[in-house]
C-alpha cells in the first residue's frame, strides 16, 4: 500500500485521507475522493464515488486525492515593506483540488509548492506596501495573495479558495514609533476638537447677540409703528369728533329759537373773553363802549347773520372757523399790545 500524498495528511490538520487500497475488482469510492488508477504504469481513469470495477494486475491505484476544502497554515517569514519596515508575517491558505489528474502528475509535493507560493507572493505584496497601508489594507493584501497563486496553480489543478493574514509582527522601535504617533494623532484631535468647539461657542454668542439685536429693533420698530398708528387714529378720532361737533351746532342753528341760542353763547364767550385779559398781562386794552354789551351782542349777531348768509355755500367745518375767527382776532390784538 502506498501512503497518501503530504497534501491530504499534515499533523496540524489531523485530515487523513484513505489509504491506498488493494485492486480487489469489485471497490467502493467514498464521497469526496477521487482515485487515480494507472494501467500497466499509464494513467487509466479516474474512479468516481461509488462503485467501480477494476481489472486485477493491470489496474492499479496510485493516488487517493480529496476533494474537500484543505486548510494550510502558512509559516512565519520576514518581509520588507516599501518604506524598510521588517515584518514577520503568517498566514493561513484555504484550497481545494478541481483536477486530480494535475494535482497527481503536475507537481510532485503539492502542498510544500503551494505554502513556497504563499511566501514568495507574500514578499512580493508586502513590498509594494508602507506599513501604514499594510495594516489597513489588509481585505486587498488577501485577495491580491488569492490571485496571484491561482495564476500560478492553475497548472496544478489547485484553487485558491481564500487567503487569510494571521499576525504581523513588526520590530519594537517600530511599535514604540508608532505609539507616540497615535498618541500624537489623539492629541491633534483632541486639540483640533476644542478649537472646533471654541469656534462653535464663539459662532453661537455671535449668532445670539445678533438674534437679539434684530429682535430689539424689530421691537421698538413695531412700537414706532403701534405708537404712529395710535397717533393717527387719534387725530382721526379728534376730527371726527370737531365735524360731528360741527355738523350738530349746524343742526342746531337751523331750528327754531336757533339764533337766541347763538346770541346767549356769543355773549358768554364774549364775556369770558373779556374776563381772561387780565389774567394774561397787566396791559389792559378795553373797548370805549365796555359797558354797552348789549351792543356788543347785536354786533356779535350781525357777524353771525353774515356769516349765516354764506352757511349754505360754505362747508360746516369753515362756518366754524369763520364765527371764531372776531374771538380769534381780538385775542391776537391784545397780545400783540402786551409790552
Amino acid at each position: 500500500n502506498r501512503p497518501a500524498p503530504r497534501l491530504l495528511v499534515t499533523p496540524v490538520q489531523q485530515r487523513w485521507a484513505s489509504s491506498l487500497p488493494m485492486n480487489t475488482v469489485i471497490l467502493f469510492v467514498p464521497q469526496q475522493e477521487a482515485w487515480v488508477v494507472e494501467r500497466m504504469g499509464r494513467f487509466h481513469r479516474i474512479l468516481e464515488p461509488g462503485l467501480n470495477f477494476l481489472i486485477p494486475l493491470l489496474d492499479r491505484i496510485r493516488y487517493v486525492q480529496s476533494l474537500k476544502e484543505i486548510v494550510i497554515d502558512v509559516p512565519e517569514q520576514s518581509a520588507v515593506s516599501l518604506d524598510n519596515v521588517t515584518l514577520q508575517i503568517d498566514g493561513v491558505l484555504y484550497l481545494r483540488i478541481l483536477d486530480p489528474f494535475k494535482a497527481s502528475y503536475g507537481v510532485e509535493d503539492p502542498e510544500y509548492a503551494v505554502t513556497q507560493l504563499a511566501q514568495t507572493t507574500m514578499r512580493s505584496e508586502l513590498g509594494k506596501l508602507t506599513l501604514d497601508k499594510v495594516f489597513r489594507e489588509r481585505e486587498s493584501l488577501n485577495s491580491n495573495m488569492v490571485h496571484s497563486i491561482n495564476q500560478a496553480s492553475d497548472e496544478w489543478g489547485i484553487r485558491c479558495l481564500r487567503y487569510e493574514i494571521k499576525d504581523i509582527h513588526v520590530p519594537p522601535r517600530v511599535k514604540e514609533s508608532m505609539q507616540m504617533q497615535v498618541e500624537a494623532e489623539r492629541k491633534k484631535r483632541a486639540t483640533v476638537l476644542e478649537s472646533e468647539g471654541s469656534r462653535e461657542a464663539a459662532i453661537n454668542v455671535a449668532e445670539g447677540r445678533k438674534r437679539a439685536q434684530i429682535l430689539a429693533s424689530e421691537g421698538e420698530k413695531a412700537e414706532q409703528i403701534n405708537k404712529a398708528a395710535g397717533e393717527a387714529q387719534a387725530v382721526i378720532a379728534k376730527a371726527e369728533a370737531k365735524a360731528k361737533a360741527i355738523r350738530m351746532l349746524s343742526e342746531a342753528l337751523t331750528e327754531q329759537n336757533g339764533n337766541a341760542a347763538a346770541s346767549l353763547s356769543v355773549a358768554e364767550q364774549y364775556v369770558s373773553a373779556f374776563s381772561n385779559l387780565a389774567k394774561q398781562s397787566n396791559t389792559i386794552l378795553l373797548p370805549s363802549n365796555m359797558g354797552d354789551i348789549s351792543g356788543m351782542v347785536s354786533q356779535a349777531m350781525t357777524i353771525y347773520s353774515t356769516l349765516s348768509k354764506t352757511s349754505q355755500k360754505l362747508p360746516p367745518k369753515e362756518l366754524q372757523e369763520k364765527m371764531e375767527e372776531p374771538l380769534n382776532h381780538l385775542e391776537s390784538s391784545e397780545e400783540q399790545r402786551t409790552p
